[in-house]
């Protein structure tokens, strides 16, 4: 995994834009063009460490259902708890045909088993033939407990042997990854966002069902070197009150204590960028990366690249600047039907985040 060695790398969270063009992502044809496009889209705009924009998915996480067997079973929808202070908002943001799609996945059903390889075998040789003069090149995939958290469990016993057979299952995925000698991204929203869909427990309980999820991935990268595998978090990559979230600062220290190198997170939008102090307390492991988001993911405005230096320098400051690559909050297309931010500007803000990058690399940097 390349680091901020020289200067302040750049990357963003995995899903982009799908372009026009695509039409049906069971074109291989129409997908090839797509990820070439996509990889010429960022590498345009700046960004170093980039990806195939997840292109041939329908979503960062429910397109194991096209991979996996065992999802058969009716839709269990789910509702974060901090639309249930605001009804009047969650009625119109529920009421959009995009987010009802995100709610309707199927429940497990069935024993889980990794059924199709091929799949991700043409997602990896479409990145790599695209990706020629990256710095890096990652590629993202579904943790055991985000698959969890959207296809809930009606089969298993318990939800602990549900999430260790998604492991062993994507443990095909993540080794197909690596061995191709791509870093692998897994996406683990769950650790944040299972506080405010789940049960209410109290936040020692709640750090134990993170600790459970990490031990089922960790288990799953068993045979990936730690510096090979980045890991995202975040609290739902939606326009909402998020004012239940959980703060970083109560599982920070957990996630950091897994086998990914690298952490990306949300560090930019008005519910969490304050959060860069935690990492005053917080000592980063050495070896460990941080991600920090420095574009919102949520909103049209376009960052001052003044400000994305900013962020990167809180950050550099409390954690040392060859720590940080700057990323992005989430996704700007995490489900293909539902793209809050247009493509366009996606672009003009992954550039904004080059120039940031820019810009904080040659003050930190000015005096070695």
């Amino acid at each position: 995994m390349k680091t901020s060695s020289e200067r302040i790398l750049t990357t963003h969270t995995g899903s982009l834009p799908r372009p026009a063009g695509l039409g049906d992502r069971h074109d291989q044809q129409a997908v090839r063009a797509a990820v070439a496009e996509t990889v010429r889209r960022q590498l345009g705009a700046g960004v170093d460490i980039i990806n195939d924009g997840e292109v041939s998915k329908p979503s960062y996480a429910t397109y194991v259902t096209e991979r996996l067997s065992g999802f058969g079973g009716e839709p269990v929808p789910f509702q974060m708890r901090d639309f249930a202070d605001f009804p009047e908002f969650a009625q119109k943001m529920f009421a959009d045909p995009g987010t009802a799609a995100i709610l309707a996945n199927p429940s497990c059903n069935g024993p889980v088993a990794y059924l199709d390889t091929s799949l991700v075998e043409a997602d990896i040789a479409n990145l790599r033939a695209a990706a020629s003069g990256a710095t890096d090149v990652f590629m993202s995939a579904a943790s055991p407990g985000v698959i969890e958290m959207f296809m809930a469990n009606r089969y298993y016993p318990s939800t602990e042997e549900y999430l260790f057979a998604l492991a062993d299952a994507m443990k095909t995925e993540y080794d197909a990854i690596h061995q191709a000698g791509l870093v692998l991204q897994l996406d683990c929203p769950d650790l944040a966002c299972e506080w405010s869909i789940g049960p209410e427990v109290s936040k020692a309980e709640f750090r134990r069902v993170v600790a459970k999820r990490l031990e089922a991935l960790d288990h799953a990268t068993r045979d990936i070197p730690p510096d090979r595998i980045r890991l995202h978090l975040c609290w739902g990559n939606y326009e909402g009150p998020h004012h239940t979230d959980v703060p970083l600062a109560d599982i920070i220290d957990l996630v950091l204590a897994a086998r990914p190198t690298a952490v990306s997170f949300e560090a930019a939008n008005p519910r969490h960028e304050h959060e860069w102090k935690v990492f005053e307390e917080v000592k980063l492991p050495d070896g460990k990366v941080l991600i920090p988001g420095v574009l919102d993911s949520t909103t049209n405005y376009i960052e001052h690249p003044e400000l994305v230096a900013q962020r990167l320098a809180r950050y550099a400051s409390v954690v040392g600047k060859t720590n940080v690559i700057a990323g992005s909050d989430c996704g700007f297309a995490t489900f293909a039907a539902f793209v809050p931010i247009d493509p366009q500007i996606t672009w003009a803000k992954l550039a904004a985040l080059a120039e940031g990058a820019r810009l904080a690399s040659q003050e930190l940097w000015k005096t070695d």
